[in-house]
C-alpha cells in the first residue's frame, strides 16, 4: 500500500532535502508502521521523531490527510498522507 509523508520543512536536511517520502508497505498500515519505515530509510528523522524509548515525542504533530492523527496505532487508508509537524517556537 502506497503513503507519502510530507515533512516539514525542519525536518528535511535529515531526509536528504525530500519534502516528501513514498512508502509501499503492506496494509494494514498504522501511523507507527509508516514512522518505522521512515525511521529505517531517514534516522536522523526518526530520531527528531521518536524518544529514546521509541514514542512519539510531545512536541511532534502528526495529521493523516487533514486530521490529526491521536496516536501511533491510528489505522492510514491506502493512498493517504501522512505530515510531520514538530511543534515550532520563538520569541
Amino acid at each position: 500500500m502506497k503513503v507519502v509523508v510530507r515533512l516539514a520543512t525542519a525536518l528535511r536536511p535529515y531526509a536528504g532535502g525530500a519534502a516528501s517520502l513514498d512508502f509501499d508497505l503492506p496494509a494494514p498500515v498504522s501511523v507507527g508502521d509508516v514512522i518505522d519505515a521512515l525511521a529505517k530509510a531517514h534516522p536522523g528523522v526518526g530520531r527528531r521523531i521518536r524518544d529514546e524509548a521509541g514514542a512519539i515525542r510531545r512536541h511532534v504533530n502528526l495529521f493523516v490527510g487533514s486530521e490529526k492523527a491521536p496516536g501511533a496505532d491510528t489505522l492510514v487508508p491506502e493512498a493517504a498522507e501522512l505530515t510531520v509537524l514538530p511543534a515550532v517556537s520563538g520569541g
